[in-house]
């Protein structure tokens, strides 16, 4: 991975204060990141007691291993790299990771009211067919389409080569293009 110097005046002040034993800055990162840990943990673990079990482990191990962080990427990501890790040593435990060859069908409309109801409803449909998804699958399509960010900030978060990512991106979307044209007719999606 080619990892440059990211600087962020803000994460480096953060980083001091949370180092020098100030807990109420440790409590920002908790508040700046808590949406992207629950993304990453929700795609990731389906039993909701171990879900609020590793989040606190990602924060512990933040904590703990704050020294080790070395600028090169973004606080948050490093964070959500915790995250991502630990969820997969806790499925590594539980059993071995299946990928299923895995593109989201295009929702598009006119603004209407009627047509707004359909964008709900197949925004919903595609969200049920992404909880079907492998967990590393289902999350690399939020992080990407959900929560916007780049291939390199994902390699960051995952420690996977960019290309895998983008195998992985198509695999999940083809295979909810199918599982969706399986379960519903062409023309009710």
């Amino acid at each position: 991975m080619n990892v440059q110097n990211y600087h962020n005046p803000e994460d480096r002040v953060l980083v001091t204060k949370i180092l020098a034993g100030d807990s109420a800055a440790f409590g920002v990162l908790i508040k700046n990141t808590e949406a992207l840990i629950a993304q990453v943990v929700g795609k990731m673990i389906n039993n909701r007691e171990d879900r609020k079990d590793i989040a606190q482990e990602v924060y512990l191990k933040a904590y703990k291993n704050m020294r080790g962080f070395r600028f090169e990427s973004k606080l948050s990501t490093w964070v959500a790299s915790i995250a991502y890790n630990s969820c997969l040593n806790h499925l590594e435990k539980k059993n071995p990771l299946v990928y299923r060859d895995a593109e989201l069908p295009d929702i598009k409309g006119d603004g209407t009211s009627s047509d707004m109801l359909d964008l709900k409803q197949r925004a919903g449909i595609v969200t049920l067919a992404i909880e079907q998804l492998p967990p590393v699958l289902k999350t690399l399509i939020t992080l990407y389409h959900n929560e916007d960010l780049s291939y390199a900030e994902i390699q960051q978060i995952t420690q996977l080569p960019e290309g895998t990512i983008k195998s992985y991106l198509f695999r999940a979307r083809k295979a909810l293009k199918e599982n969706l044209l399986r379960q519903y007719k062409k023309e009710e999606i």
